[in-house]
């Protein structure tokens, strides 16, 4: 993903574990430390009793072959006992240990995500702008999981088999001779080294699969989130032939990466079998010398055996902690990520003095163009209603944005009742700003949810004034399931008019000081535009009302209308007064006249 991860992060294992850690041991996590020592002391038993087993039992063996003896039987039975609850510790500490540590697990990876969602959502418009929404949450989803593999295999697994090949060793050095924990330490490094190799290989085939897996997920979310315009240009062939080719590219990394597999599984066998044939060559001759006992070859012969266990899926378990180490560096490179607008250090809130506003001088271009605004001023006073117009690409959209404050001028200043928006925080900022824009986007929710997103705290009684201003009361007590109706991924069940005056019920509930209307009407037939255009009107009652239009007639009673041109206010007046000028404003109104007459005229009939 281009915009979270410009190059292929490494996934050292350092970096992750310490960022393992310094989320286990954070305030967020404290409720759980007594919970992080008990697991870790039950891997430490659990290793205990896992290489004193097979003491035990080669005693056990011991005795058997000493049964001369009179209590021999007594010392095989305890042995071998003692043997069986070794085990049993070894295989159920950990159980236990996994029973008291799943909620500290999940607790990490819920806080993991919600972290990097809640930050994702700070981030300016400029990242959202170009980020791929599949590929990005493939990166929180993926990121987060990954704790609790890194937990389960790498803190819980690969780290306690290397305490349990220090105790083992011990234990051989001293019970039974030098040479076995040489062969125990040689035969693991070979086994490790070789694995390890051989892994490395296969990560970079795993990659391969997912940046497919990720491709194919992100074409997908944006073919699926825009089934309209795909079939509108009957393009679902052409969609389905993307996915393909995107799953195509990690089939084949998929069958390279199963092929190598095979050769992995045979070098551990090859290494793994070596190992215990020369444990078991030394054992032997050193019993046939009257060295050791013959329980003894069982007892090293199992250590090592035990030690291979874990070690038994190195291969996938090291390959998945490199993934895991990966996404979870791919995960806190977006963390890392600072919005390119952000409150400054000593914000306060925006106060309400009125709803006045000032574009002083501004200038700002977009990345790629020269110049978007251009010295740009102009002032709203408290409730006016002004106007905005222009040719496409003049920068009226761009005006909307800063005062928003998804962008910060280049240059000049925005002040709202005398204070610069830059100084205030966003939110307060925000608070005060209702917007309806030309496509309001819905939510895959009821009517109720998507009105009451102006205000969470609404009632029942403020949801259906709110609506019955924005012309919706009827419309509502016509449907079967009224605010509790489903309006479909992005509000698709709603005709265009209806999802406008959802936008505008949500606008009005929200009740801001300052009303933003972006082309709010454009894209509606005259019918509809009218029954909006009403329900706009109220809405603006009493509030400092800013409307970026199209069809002029919308803002042809506005107290002023700016009429823009390539990043400039070319004009401003009334209405009349820009009439009178004969210029820019005049010109589109006499276009759009035209043009509204030729709609009228009967079309004629074709020649046959």
């Amino acid at each position: 993903m281009d915009d979270t991860s410009p190059k292929p992060p490494s996934g050292e294992f350092r970096r992750a574990l310490s960022r393992l850690l310094a989320l286990l041991l954070s305030n967020d996590m404290k409720k759980w430390r007594p919970r992080m020592a008990l697991a870790l002391f039950l891997t430490l038993i659990a290793k205990l009793f896992a290489v004193g087993a097979p003491v035990a039992f080669g005693e056990g063996v011991n005795a058997i072959a000493g049964r001369a003896a009179d209590t021999a039987i007594w010392g095989f039975v305890v042995a071998f006992l003692l043997y069986a609850g070794a085990r049993f510790m070894s295989v159920g500490a950990p159980q236990l240990r996994d029973a008291f540590f799943a909620p500290v697990s999940q607790d990490a990876q819920r806080l993991t995500a919600v972290r990097a969602f809640g930050h994702v959502q700070r981030l300016s418009i400029g990242f959202h702008q170009t980020k791929r929404t599949g590929a990005l949450n493939k990166v929180i989803d993926r990121g987060s999981r990954a704790i609790d593999f890194f937990l389960r295999f790498f803190v819980f697994n690969i780290g306690p088999t290397v305490v349990e090949l220090l105790l083992a060793a011990s234990v051989m050095g001293v019970a039974y001779g030098w040479e076995f924990p040489a062969i125990a330490v040689v035969t693991v490094a070979a086994y490790t080294i070789s694995t390890t190799m051989v892994t490395e290989w296969r990560v970079k085939l795993r990659r391969d699969m997912n940046e497919a897996d990720n491709e194919a997920s992100a074409r997908a979310v944006d073919a699926l989130m825009n089934f309209e315009t795909v079939k509108s240009f009957a393009a679902e062939q052409r969609e389905t032939d993307r996915y393909d080719e995107a799953l195509t590219r990690y089939a084949d990394a998929a069958s390279r990466s199963s092929s190598s597999l095979a050769l992995l599984n045979g070098l551990q066998a090859l290494v793994m079998n070596l190992g215990l044939l020369a444990m078991a060559l030394v054992a032997g001759w050193k019993a046939w010398n009257g060295v050791l006992q013959p329980g003894d070859i069982a007892a090293v012969t199992l250590i090592l055996m035990n030690i291979y266990q874990p070690l038994n899926i190195l291969g996938w378990a090291y390959r998945e902690i490199r993934q895991a180490a990966v996404d979870m560096e791919r995960l806190f490179e977006t963390l890392s990520l600072s919005p390119d607008v952000a409150d400054a250090p000593d914000a306060d809130a925006l106060e309400d003095k009125g709803g006045a506003v000032k574009f002083d001088h501004v200038s700002f271009a977009h990345e790629g163009r020269d110049r978007s605004l251009d010295e740009v001023s102009f002032d709203l006073p408290p409730g006016s209603f002004t106007g905005v117009c222009g040719p496409s690409g003049a920068g009226k959209s761009t005006l909307l944005k800063l005062l928003f404050r998804f962008y910060d001028p280049a240059s000049g200043r925005i002040l709202i009742d005398g204070q610069d928006i830059r100084r205030v925080t966003q939110q307060s900022l925000r608070d005060q700003l209702g917007l309806v824009p030309q496509d309001v986007v819905l939510f895959n929710d009821t009517l109720r949810a998507n009105i009451q997103y102006g205000n969470p705290d609404a009632d029942e009684a403020a949801l259906m004034a709110a609506a019955e201003r924005a012309r919706l009361g009827d419309f509502i007590r016509s449907l079967p399931q009224g605010l509790d109706t489903l309006v479909g991924e992005r509000g698709l069940k709603l005709s265009g008019g209806e999802k406008q005056r959802v936008g505008v019920a949500r606008a009005i509930i929200k009740n801001p000081r300052l009303l933003i209307l972006d082309e709010a009407t454009s894209a509606l037939d005259s019918g509809t535009e009218e029954e909006v255009q009403k329900a706009l009107n109220e809405a603006a009652q009493g509030r400092t009302t800013l409307a970026v239009a199209h069809r002029l007639s919308t803002i042809a009673g506005a107290d002023q209308i700016l009429v823009m041109e390539q990043g400039r206010i070319v004009e401003r007046g009334t209405h009349a007064e820009l009439l009178a000028i004969g210029g820019l404003y005049a010109r589109m109104w006499q276009r759009q006249a035209e043009a509204e007459t030729i709609l009228l005229e009967p079309a004629p009939h074709p020649a046959h």
